[in-house]
């Protein structure tokens, strides 16, 4: 594919979300912006987005090697301490390996709400794209070569990339976080795009691939609703230098669309004294799609992938879902077991886990995968 175009999500629905689409050299063919009311029709045009960074946990890792699920479990376990919402609900990307003169370097991992990085999706859907990869906005800085932090503005936030270092926050908070560092400022017009055809070409990490499996973006009014419902309660992801910095009007006109959709599709929800709670509770004890003869031979399957793991029970009921107690050697084998239910189309939420006689024992519910 000759060409490739980068849009960058706006911090709201109703803003317009600049693009640059550049040739395979990286020269600007065209400049613009995409309106939900006014959709593109050009699916075959590789497509790039750039997220807003203030909602994307961003660190450098040392971890295990090992597959792809069980990097993310050991990167989601660590990070587990600064996610600001549930870590079953949140999605962790990880870079690729660089080797140096000492060695493998700490790994780039990037974590974001579940919930958040889908309603991106969605909204992206609705512009007509349908994105290869989701990158943060501060990853499109490249580090810099020495002590100070790159700098560049990203709508009202500021994104900043140091030596192992990046993150998006309000422009009052730039000051704390560069703790005295200099700031070398890379967002006149010229770098800036030719920052982002670098980005569109080779992303520094992308969100996409901490997805538990591909998914085909719908605009239905009970996905919008549980996506949004799921963005709302979860929260984006909150940097500790820049502890959560979201504009008050903002959260309540997106506190108000939430409970507005979730009165259309989950009427029952929208009766209850926490809507947003209960929308959420009816969402992970939806019945999978098969029944439970169809849950437990995927459940068998995936325990079956895992060495020494074991399905001690199973249970079915109508407000409750469809439930299991799995036993397993070690935390990472929930993330083994989970990626297999998600290549069946199911889910599977960690209700508990605790350590038992050196073995890991958890009570999951299984549902249809989002």
């Amino acid at each position: 594919m000759s060409q490739t175009r980068i849009v960058i999500i706006p911090p709201a629905a109703s803003m317009p979300a600049p693009f640059v689409t550049f040739d395979a050299g990286g020269r600007v063919l065209q400049r613009g912006s995409l309106l939900m009311e006014d959709p593109v029709t050009t699916p075959d045009v590789r497509t790039v987005a750039v997220a807003p960074g203030a909602d994307i946990l961003v660190r450098w890792l040392n971890l295990p090697v090992g597959g792809g699920a069980q990097v993310r479990a050991a990167a989601r376990w660590a990070l587990k301490e600064d996610l600001a919402g549930d870590p079953d609900r949140t999605v962790v990307a990880v870079g690729p390996v660089v080797r140096g003169a000492e060695g493998e370097a700490p790994r780039l991992v990037a974590a974001v709400s579940a919930g958040l990085l889908e309603a991106w999706i969605d909204y992206l859907a609705a512009l007509g794209v349908t994105p290869v990869a989701v990158v943060p906005d501060c990853l499109v800085l490249p580090a810099p070569d020495g002590e100070g932090l790159n700098a560049a503005v990203f709508g009202a936030d500021m994104g900043l990339r140091g030596v192992d270092f990046a993150a998006t926050v309000q422009g009052d908070l730039v000051e704390v976080v560069a703790d005295g560092r200099t700031l070398h400022r890379m967002d006149d017009a010229e770098t800036m795009e030719r920052l982002l055809a670098a980005a569109a070409s080779a992303p520094a990490v992308d969100l996409l691939s901490g997805l538990e499996r591909k998914r085909e973006a719908r605009t239905g009014s009970w996905r919008l609703a549980a996506g949004l419902a799921a963005a709302l309660v979860v929260s984006p992801l909150i940097l500790t230098l820049a502890a959560g910095a979201r504009d008050q009007i903002a959260a309540d006109r997106a506190e108000r669309q939430t409970l507005a959709l979730i009165e259309q599709a989950l009427p029952e929800a929208a009766r209850a004294a926490d809507p947003v709670e209960e929308a959420r509770r009816m969402l992970a004890v939806a019945p999978p799609p098969g029944g439970l003869a169809t849950v437990s031979a995927a459940l068998f399957a995936a325990v079956e992938q895992v060495e020494g793991a074991e399905l001690d029970s199973l249970t079915a009921d109508p407000g409750q879902g469809v439930r299991a107690t799995l036993s397993y050697p070690a935390f990472s084998d929930l993330e083994t077991i989970r990626t297999a239910l998600a290549g069946s189309g199911l889910s599977l939420s960690d209700a508990s886990t605790v350590e038992d006689g050196g073995r890991v024992v958890s009570e999951v519910i299984v549902g249809g995968a989002a």
